[in-house]
């Protein structure tokens, strides 16, 4: 017996689509905190120590954040290479942007120190303030186009082309309102952080910046969700689909229909588990930063990071991609992944490294706990930033 058999291919697709959740997910929750920490350093530190404390509640662990990223990435080339091939290609200008302001972050944290004067430490601290706002606001733009379909079509042959124009193209009031979520969602996170790293005048600011963020991930989340059902029409397929069948996009019909997005939460009510944790997510991290209490508001926007990105794969399963030109092009869960046998695989490597990642991360955190001493900063040390 060949061993990728033993699980069916339809099966496989649908565990890749879980998975690439959960690292969508991991990525947002454990890269999250750092890019709100960035966001709120120039209105939570005033002084030069406590905008070094800030740096420093993230410094020990922000370059090991990112391997989500990185799975994140590799898990689409590898597990849905279409996706790959259209959101790295058409979404270019966005992905630079991004890539652009993640190079900042590194540059940022190394070169600040390296000088006293207040200009020059000053210029770092807006740039690691970039390095924050631009990749969590254009995720989330991106996030919105995808939600009103991305303007591309596949011809007979399967080859990819991308319809669109601009970078600014993207920069739509929806793809902007989402944008904006995902900017108030991490700064939210980013708070709960800090309150959990630091003390004192940081932590008191960081409470004000994260209860405020809370209530307008609330705010924003629902307006999304109103105008998704009120004014953007869904994407839905029209013609019997081969689950276990070759990966083509063009083996299908689909429309454009209103509320399309929304056909899933009738069919399977437990979907809307997404949404309400999304909304009671924040709305709790927002209540335990108002009552000052220290762990639990990061574990609590971290709820809601989690409810609000289900809900998108929630709202658009089986769709992975849509095409606002072409709707039979679009991307789905059954037509655009990767063989079987690349998708077995793929799964026996995650099963044995991913459990060794976690376990290497709960120890670095472990070792790492407490609070960032002020004390210790101030002295000369070379392990600090």
């Amino acid at each position: 017996m060949v061993l990728h058999t033993l699980i069916d291919y339809d099966t496989l697709r649908v565990i890749w689509w879980l998975l690439l959740g959960v690292l969508l997910i991991g990525f947002a929750v454990m890269d999250g905190f750092d890019l709100g920490t960035d966001i709120l350093l120039p209105f939570v530190a005033r002084t030069d120590l406590e905008r070094r404390i800030v740096i420093n509640s993230v410094g020990p662990v922000w370059e090991g954040n990112q391997v989500w990223l990185i799975l994140g990435g590799g898990a689409i080339f590898a597990a849905w290479p279409q996706l790959y091939a259209v959101s790295f290609s058409g979404f270019y200008l966005a992905m630079f942007a991004i890539l652009f302001a993640l190079i900042l972050r590194p540059v940022g944290f190394k070169y600040r120190s390296k000088r006293e004067g207040r200009l020059w430490r000053g210029a770092w601290d807006w740039a690691l303030f970039i390095g924050g706002l631009v990749p969590a606001l254009v995720m989330g733009v991106a996030v919105g186009n995808v939600l009103q379909g991305v303007p591309f079509h596949l011809n007979n042959d399967l080859r990819i082309f991308y319809d669109g124009s601009t970078l600014f193209e993207l920069l739509n009031p929806y793809g902007l309102l989402a944008g904006l979520l995902s900017v108030a969602m991490l700064t939210m996170h980013g708070a709960g952080w800090l309150v959990l790293k630091t003390d004192g005048l940081v932590a008191e600011r960081a409470r004000r910046f994260g209860a405020i963020a809370a209530l307008a991930t609330v705010l924003l989340f629902v307006l999304g969700g109103v105008w998704l059902f009120l004014g953007i029409h869904g994407y839905r397929i029209t013609s019997v689909i081969p689950v276990a069948g070759p990966s083509n996009p063009l083996g299908k019909t689909a429309e454009v229909a209103a509320g399309a997005w929304f056909a899933n939460y009738a069919a399977h009510p437990w979907m809307l588990a997404g949404p309400v944790l999304g909304i009671l997510g924040a709305l709790a991290a927002f209540a335990l930063l108002w009552a000052r209490k220290e762990v639990t508001p990061v574990l609590a926007s971290a709820v809601s990071i989690f409810g609000i990105i289900s809900t998108v794969g929630l709202t658009m399963f089986p769709f992975i991609l849509p095409s606002s030109v072409d709707p039979k092009s679009s991307l789905t869960v059954w037509d655009s992944s990767s063989s079987h046998l690349t998708l077995f695989i793929m799964l026996v490597s995650v099963a044995i490294f991913v459990p060794i990642i976690l376990a290497y991360t709960s120890w670095v955190y472990r070792v790492l706990w407490g609070k960032v001493d002020a004390g210790e900063i101030q002295k000369d040390n070379s392990h600090a930033y």
